[in-house]
């Protein structure tokens, strides 16, 4: 299950519907081994596209150097869907490579609603886990 705080879960629509039409995406980090997301970190989609999402490699390299001096781990994965359900494409589920990351994804396809929905994906196999969202988590 992925707990998060609703600010957090504002801040990825938020983002979604900013790049909207082109897919939008970014990372949660948290402290390394308590599957918390704290510090939310949007990123560019390099790709620009409304069916696709890239990560910058040089942004990525950052983050994750970021991440490493500051003992934190991507908790979420998130990337927005601009015209279809929040489920993962094959393209997503090739991508997926943090076993321990929760991959979130938000539909922005419906103007007035956010459809969220949260994902394990683990060696190309695909879980659907239950979103809890709280509000906002205090450290």
């Amino acid at each position: 299950m992925l707990t998060i705080g609703k600010d957090l879960i504002d801040a990825m629509v938020t983002h979604a519907r900013a790049d909207h039409p082109d897919e939008a995406c970014g990372v949660i980090a948290g402290p390394a081994g308590l599957d918390r997301p704290e510090r939310f970190v949007p990123m560019v989609n390099a790709a620009r596209s409304p069916t696709f999402y890239e990560f910058d490699s040089m942004d990525l390299l950052r983050l994750y150097r970021e991440m490493d001096a500051r003992d934190e781990e991507p908790a979420v994965v998130y990337h927005s869907h601009t015209a279809t359900e929040a489920y993962p494409s094959r393209t997503d589920i090739s991508y997926a490579s943090e076993p321990n990351a929760h991959y979130v994804l938000v539909s922005t396809r419906e103007p007035d609603t956010a459809e969220i929905r949260s994902f394990r994906i683990v060696d190309g196999v695909v879980t659907e886990e239950e979103v809890s969202i709280v509000p906002a988590l205090h450290h």
